[in-house]
């Protein structure tokens, strides 16, 4: 029996050959009954006995074996992953006398859509002639993401742009994106994305006036402290969501309040940057919930779904009351002594 290749080893060449990659076979050895040399395929994975396993376009399945098969491997096509934020504007009036700071919501900003999806455009632009080199001019915001290296291979670039949904005014991070991202990698790339968010979009495009039309300026804003939510586009416009499991959310252990990110159908690991204070464990989960759009029956039904089995009612966000979503802001004041997160 083969013996099973060392983790490190498998990790890299996970990261060099990820799935959904193509694979050219050029001729399988000690193989019965081979695959024809030319045979295109899928890269479904990589086990840890040096195999590639493939699903061949002719509906076969046999795994090829590195060192022993000669193939090509060819990197996965370029895939557009968009995630949806609500979009605001704000304006500045005079009443009484003073001028006014007055924002309208997503609704009322889609009247200005088409003048806020341009200034974004000159916006990609500007940060693109005054990159400082070609690679990071094509990366857009990506050039500034100091996460893991795995996220980076695989998000080639990402910006930001606006879309008009349901009569809302949207502000979309459209990310370029090479094979399929895990659950933690696409959660490090939406940390990424609210950071730029909440700096104003690198920290310029909302201090930006935007000409709207009959000598008015309006400012538009990414990122909102009030009921604020990051979602993939099939999550955000699925009206079935908060009825749902998530894929992933943020809880605290009831037995000694650590921070814990669980993954829907497996279980639960403690996050990098859970603190030894639960009542600042169960803000930042809230937070980070709330980031995502998940309310507190989804998440309650994440907890027991982990905790006690998949299969049970208590794993059923329907068990629970309706709540609000957890980041309202009503609910997200932060314990004594501020907070720290990673």
């Amino acid at each position: 029996m083969k013996q099973a290749i060392p983790k490190e080893w498998l990790d890299f060449l996970c990261q060099q050959f990820p799935v959904g990659s193509r694979i050219k076979l050029h001729e399988m050895k000690d193989e019965p009954c081979p695959v024809e040399p030319g045979t295109m395929g899928t890269l479904e994975g990589i086990d840890d006995a040096d195999s590639f396993l493939v699903s061949w376009d002719n509906g076969r399945s046999l795994n090829l074996l590195l060192g022993a098969d000669r193939f090509t491997v060819l990197p996965p096509p370029l895939q557009t992953l968009k995630l949806y934020m609500p979009m605001t504007a704000t304006y500045y009036d005079e009443e009484d006398g003073m001028e006014c700071d007055i924002t309208m919501d997503s609704r009322e900003a889609a009247e200005y859509a088409p003048q806020i999806i341009s200034a974004l455009q000159k916006e990609r632009c500007w940060q693109e002639q005054h990159a400082d080199s070609p690679e990071e001019a094509e990366q857009g915001l990506m050039a500034y993401f100091s996460g893991p290296d795995s996220v980076a291979a695989k998000v080639q670039s990402w910006y930001f742009t606006a879309e008009v949904r349901a009569g809302q005014l949207w502000g979309v991070a459209e990310c370029r994106v090479r094979g399929n991202l895990t659950l933690e990698e696409l959660q490090y790339l939406t940390d990424a994305i609210i950071g730029q968010a909440s700096d104003g979009a690198g920290e310029s495009f909302e201090q930006r006036e935007i000409q709207a039309g009959n000598g008015q300026e309006i400012y538009a804003h990414l990122w909102q402290s009030d009921g604020w939510s990051i979602m993939p586009e099939q999550d955000r416009f699925d009206p079935h969501f908060s009825e749902r499991l998530p894929d992933v959310c943020f809880s605290v252990l009831p037995v000694d309040g650590s921070l814990i990110c669980i993954t829907k159908g497996a279980g639960y690991q403690v996050w990098e940057g859970s603190g030894e204070k639960a009542e600042l464990n169960r803000y930042i989960a809230d937070c980070r919930n709330g980031e995502c759009g998940i309310n507190k029956a989804q998440e309650q039904a994440m907890l027991s779904g982990c905790l006690h089995g998949w299969n049970t009612p208590a794993a059923d966000p329907k068990t629970y009351t309706e709540r609000p979503t957890a980041c309202e802001a009503e609910e997200r004041q932060p314990p004594r002594g501020g907070m720290e997160m990673e």
